[in-house]
């Protein structure tokens, strides 16, 4: 079998030969292996509020924390 070069393609030769490549990359690309599952906007508000970090109480504010670098 005779192994073509890109520099031997004319013009549509190697415009049909990069759609097709695009072709086939898309078609990989809209299928997900593992879809995620839709979730409502509660369910995904109450899981925010499950996994907030609140600082201890009597912890620097992140603007105390900005100033003393700021002032090192």
């Amino acid at each position: 079998m005779r192994e073509n070069r890109v520099a031997d393609l004319t013009v549509e030769e190697f415009k049909t030969l990069v759609y097709d490549l695009v072709d086939e990359r898309l078609q990989h690309w809209k299928k997900p292996e593992n879809p995620v599952p839709k979730r409502s906007l509660q369910e995904i508000l109450n899981s925010i509020d499950r996994h907030r970090w609140t600082p201890p109480p009597g912890a620097k504010s992140t603007l105390e924390m900005l100033r003393e670098d700021r002032d090192s």
